[in-house]
């Protein structure tokens, strides 16, 4: 059994949401918060598997609530998902800074909000490729000095070009056609520079793609 705490300070979409979530027998909604003070407090009384969270509300917004959930010990298996209608992008970029595990549209399609829930339940991120070049298009807007990563020069060659394409928000089958390679040896090749740079998720790699100039 997934659960799942909700946090949004519209009643209307809580209970959009529980009407979608629940409707899997496997999913559980063990709390509802309107903001994100509360959240926390319900996060350690319930230790769920995924908050679900708004950016926007009175008071402690989402990102500040991300960031003191991911920094509880006691809550170190539960993952945030943000909810966002993406009005500003920068708020979705912190909040991928501050441990997201990724991040959904409002308007996201029951079955796709479901499968979401279950994959970061069990440890993966979510990321997707038009939401990544549209928050890559936001940082390219006004970029400022190129600020390579302090082990950018522990990456092949090879591995400089993959991630030059994850920071344009490629998908693996795409780096692969790009490049000439499998989509297996893709997946390996971001599996390493994962390891090598200490980054989360392809979120993370491709803001170092471009803080570094290389997107």
């Amino acid at each position: 059994m997934t659960t799942v705490l909700m946090v949004d300070d519209q009643d209307l979409v809580r209970a959009g949401l529980r009407a979608l979530l629940t409707s899997d027998p496997t999913i559980t909604v063990v709390a509802e918060a309107t903001d994100g003070a509360r959240a926390v407090e319900l996060a350690v009384r319930h230790r769920p598997d995924v908050v679900l969270m708004d950016i926007r509300m009175p008071g402690t917004d989402g990102i500040e609530a991300t960031r003191r959930i991911r920094a509880d010990v006691r809550l170190e298996a539960t993952r945030v998902l943000i909810l966002t209608t993406f009005d500003d992008d920068a708020d979705v970029i912190e909040a991928v800074r501050v441990g997201a595990a990724g991040y959904l549209l409002k308007d996201t399609p029951g079955p796709d909000l479901r499968q979401a829930v279950h994959t970061a339940a069990s440890g993966g991120n979510l990321l997707s490729p038009a939401i990544t070049r549209r928050l890559m298009d936001f940082v390219a807007a006004s970029p400022p000095q190129p600020q390579p990563h302090p082990r950018l020069d522990t990456l092949s060659e090879r591995e400089l070009e993959v991630l030059q394409r994850v920071g344009h928000g490629d998908t693996n089958d795409e780096i692969a056609a790009v490049l000439y390679i499998s989509p297996a040896t893709a997946r390996t090749y971001v599996s390493r520079i994962l390891a090598k740079l200490d980054a989360r998720d392809r979120t993370e790699l491709a803001i170092i793609a471009h803080r570094s100039g290389l997107a």
